[in-house]
């Protein structure tokens, strides 16, 4: 078995607060709802474990001087325990336990905040108000009435454990189970606290303010430690997780860190060129069109798109050009039209076919060649 003082990486001589904050930095980071993988599972029941010993007086004491912390201590059968808790360590589910801790860590708390492409691309602050689990302010986390205090248990006597001993083909064996007077804590509360009812604990509003980065996109997590619930007895309390969620906008599309916006030209306009001015996330961009520019082509606009997550500069805004055909065309128009066609030699039912040199055949020809 390792040694608790390796496995929460303080030294033996550290402090009850240093064993705290030994053990809140790592069940942040080994948390099954922070990391499920389950060699970090085990590793975090190992950090719990060592944290309820050494975290009690009593119990630390026992363990420094060797006792049934590691299987109830093999210091000879004239020690404590004796012949019986030896029985017990094989027989009985690994040896006496010892009272579990009333102090426990909180739970991580998960809220959704919604913004939209503004804040998502320049970053924001959010007041958000939620209900959590805080420490009572009434016994100070304690769970007692005032001026009273846990008092050991009558049945296990503080060991939060009681032992039966049953017969079997290799004669009498010792099994231990959690006391259930005290459900395993070794002491009562026989004078609960009205607002918390002995748990430590009460639900509350509370309204904290959340900086969003710029360049923060749908599922994206703001982590804020120590934020989320606090533990059973005052212990100490999760993280809080913000996750983004991006509110669609009415006409640019996000992709990644790029933006994209589509732009309707008339015929003459894309035949002629010309200057028109596009609503970026930052306002209007003026965007020259060069003539003779075919419907499907792009503009990027390098700068003006998202910007980039934990590191400066921005994507871009791809401007996307589609060439409206005209409709009911008087007979001025058409005329016009018709003129313009024979100025340039086209003639009634003749197309041009593309496809040997470049183009889409030529595409799907060399696809299907392969």
């Amino acid at each position: 078995m390792s040694d608790f003082y390796d496995v929460l990486g303080v030294e033996r001589n550290s402090s009850a607060d240093e064993i705290k904050r030994a053990y809140r930095k790592l069940a942040r980071e080994l948390h099954p709802d922070v990391n499920p993988d389950p060699l970090t599972q085990d590793r975090f029941k190992d950090v719990t474990a060592a944290y309820e010993t050494l975290s009690d007086p009593q119990k630390r004491a026992n363990y420094d001087n060797g006792g049934n912390s590691q299987f109830g201590g093999f210091g000879g059968f004239g020690g404590q325990g004796g012949f019986g808790d030896i029985m017990d360590a094989f027989f009985g589910g690994g040896g006496s336990r010892g009272p579990r801790p009333r102090v426990r860590a909180g739970q991580d708390a998960l809220i959704r905040v919604q913004v939209d492409l503004h804040e998502s691309c320049f970053g924001t602050e959010r007041e958000i108000t939620l209900e959590s689990a805080v420490a009572c302010t009434e016994c100070d986390a304690t769970g007692c009435a005032p001026d009273t205090h846990p008092e050991t248990c009558p049945v296990c006597k503080g060991r939060g454990e009681t032992q039966q001993v049953a017969r079997s083909i290799i004669g009498q064996v010792m099994t231990s189970r959690p006391c259930s007077n005290c459900q395993g804590y070794g002491s009562v509360i026989k004078s609960p606290c009205r607002e918390c009812n002995g748990d430590g604990r009460v639900r509350a509003k509370q309204t904290i303010t959340v900086k969003i980065p710029a360049g923060v996109e749908t599922g994206n997590r703001i982590q804020m430690s120590g934020r989320g619930e606090v533990g059973a007895g005052g212990g100490p309390a999760g993280d809080l997780y913000i996750e983004i969620v991006e509110i669609p906008h009415e006409y640019l599309i996000r992709d990644g860190d790029s933006l994209h916006v589509q732009l309707t030209l008339s015929m003459a306009h894309a035949a002629l060129g010309t200057t028109v001015n596009v609503e970026g996330i930052d306002g209007p961009i003026e965007i020259d069109i060069k003539a003779g520019i075919q419907s499907g082509a792009t503009v990027s606009v390098k700068g003006k798109g998202m910007s980039h997550l934990r590191r400066s500069g921005r994507g871009d805004l791809i401007v996307h050009l589609e060439v409206l055909t005209p409709v009911k065309l008087n007979r001025e128009q058409e005329d016009l039209l018709r003129k313009f066609a024979l100025s340039r030699g086209d003639k009634d039912g003749e197309i041009h076919l593309k496809g040997r040199d470049g183009g889409v055949l030529s595409k799907l020809r060399g696809v299907f060649s392969k």
